[in-house]
């Protein structure tokens, strides 16, 4: 079966850098988008980034463009999030997904999700 698994969370202050890692298995990862999402409590799951499938195009969410920097590795089977410049705001658990066709920006776009990796921004 499909398996995502995020990896890289953690507490970082304000203005820090975090990498996070989505390694997939149980599908072939070359075939698909990936996305991430984030969901902070209370608060709605929102679109963070997505890359094509060949990483020829990458899609930001304004909040965090020119910040965040979305990334894949085919031959390893793995996404990434590069994040830079944290602020409190970018608190959340952060998701990766497999896109399964349609518009990136919409979590009902995604088929299969990890389990999440906090991030923690303290100011």
């Amino acid at each position: 079966q499909v398996q995502l698994v995020e990896s890289g969370g953690g507490l970082v202050q304000a203005g820090g850098s975090l990498r996070l890692s989505c390694a997939a298995s149980g599908l072939t990862f070359s075939s698909y988008a990936m996305g991430w999402f984030r969901q902070a409590p209370g608060k709605e799951r929102e679109f963070v980034a997505a890359i094509s499938w060949s990483g020829g195009s990458t899609y930001y969410a304004d909040s965090v463009k020119g910040r965040f920097l979305i990334s894949r590795d085919n031959a390893k089977n793995t996404a990434y999030l590069q994040m830079n410049s944290l602020k409190p705001e970018d608190t959340a658990v952060y998701f990766c997904a497999v896109n399964a066709g349609g518009a990136y920006y919409f979590a009902t776009s995604y088929d299969y999700w990890g389990q999440g990796t906090q991030v923690t921004v303290s100011s």
